[in-house]
């Protein structure tokens, strides 16, 4: 008897045995199927996620059987939060429905729930392979409820490694979270959100991470703390070029060749380094200002390192309104390009830049001084942030970005 010859309700049958405790092999012969069809059907169903060893009674290990409808937490009156939590019955309805290619829409007013409730259903309780079971979908979403839940961290140490290096590489969680997602996909148990690693970071009682990695985030906060308030400044720049002018491709990242610029200060504001970040590719240059950071010392470097790249991928640079790029005119002129600066009190209208300082902290510390290091220094650091790759450039490197423009260019 082949897959397709199999009627759905055996199937439905069989997933209902072995979230009840039964164990595969035997709820496979009770409906009449193999042993291998019915443990190929329970491996793709999605709920074996959920597991972290095998039960040789069945089901999944050290947990009740699946709840019914009328249990509490799961019944159309008595849900938690006000809201009614679908029944095992919903669920049926649910899966029947998809099998008879009813929309979310039409589904929903056959259990009285809104569209986005069966989509957002379907989304975290559907199989690897996109099916959706009834049985499985009740039991997997009974699972999730299921309080206290052991922290993914603390049970699972070569991922706590495997992390911990990352970030002694001065990777970010958030990024450590892309990386995992993108290479074990529907795996659930190797991979997490970049909010569990901030947890394992500063929840005391979650620590499943080295106590120092605070330490390698861009801020070494010890503590969870709101945002700052944005840095305020007072120069004034009335016949500059305002950011309100700029081409709309700049905006949209349409066209490469746009720059977004900054400093990076050392303690008491007595050394700095530049930073030039391209908005299409994100690709970093570092200016070295060994002795002063003012006007002319940041208009030299800002000529000379971008006067290597060619014209076209130097279309403009956007600044802050900081006494340090009063030499405006004269870099506008060198590089034939515009230079637009941000509205008063608002960086965040250089996004891109702010981005990378953040992450140019790990190597440019808080509180050091910046002088110590040399443009041999500042050129690997660049070129290591280079390398690294980036989830808003999915996961590829800007070095690799920048590389394919010039290549295109040639």
């Amino acid at each position: 008897m082949t897959n397709r010859s199999i009627p759905y309700e055996t199937r439905e049958e069989l997933f209902e045995l072995v979230v009840g405790g039964v164990p595969v092999s035997v709820a496979a012969s009770a409906v009449g199927v193999s042993r291998e069809a019915g443990a190929a059907w329970w491996r793709k169903s999605g709920l074996m996620d959920l597991q972290l060893q095998s039960n040789a009674r069945g089901g999944l290990p050290g947990s009740a059987p699946a709840s019914h409808p009328g249990a509490p937490g799961l019944s159309r009156e008595g849900c938690r939060g006000g809201r009614r939590a679908l029944s095992s019955e919903d669920r049926a309805v649910i899966a029947a429905g998809l099998q008879r290619r009813l929309s979310y829409t039409d589904i929903g007013v056959l259990i009285g729930r809104d569209k986005s409730v069966i989509s957002r259903e379907v989304a975290r309780n559907r199989g690897v392979d996109g099916s959706y079971w009834g049985p499985v979908a009740h039991r997997a979403a009974h699972e999730r409820r299921r309080r206290p839940k052991e922290f993914k961290l603390v049970t699972n140490p070569g991922l706590c490694r495997r992390i911990e290096g990352w970030m002694d590489q001065g990777w970010s969680p958030r990024l450590i979270a892309r990386m995992l997602q993108a290479e074990h996909g529907s795996n659930r148990m190797e991979r997490v959100e970049h909010e569990t690693i901030y947890q394992a970071l500063y929840v005391q009682t979650r620590g499943a991470l080295r106590a120092d990695l605070h330490q390698r985030l861009s801020l070494k906060r010890r503590k969870r703390r709101p945002q700052d308030q944005p840095r305020r400044g007072t120069t004034r720049y009335a016949e500059a070029f305002r950011i309100s002018q700029r081409p709309a491709e700049v905006a949209d990242r349409a066209v490469p060749g746009h720059w977004e610029g900054d400093l990076v200060l050392g303690t008491g504001s007595a050394s700095a380094v530049g930073t030039l970040v391209e908005r299409t590719t994100r690709f970093t240059i570092l200016l070295h200002l060994p002795g002063r950071h003012d006007a002319d010392s940041v208009a030299e470097a800002m000529i000379r390192e971008m006067s290597k790249l060619p014209q076209h991928l130097r279309r403009s640079v956007t600044w802050d309104r900081g006494v340090e790029l009063m030499g405006y005119e004269k870099i506008q002129l060198a590089l034939n390009a515009p230079v637009f600066f941000c509205d008063p009190y608002s960086p965040w209208q250089r996004g891109t830049n702010e981005n990378t300082n953040r992450l140019l902290r790990f190597w440019l510390e808080k509180g050091t001084d910046l002088s110590v290091h040399t443009a041999e220094d500042l050129d690997r650091i660049a070129a290591t942030l280079n390398r690294r790759p980036r989830p808003t450039l999915d996961l590829d490197t800007p070095a690799d970005r920048l590389n394919a423009l010039l290549t295109r260019a040639a």
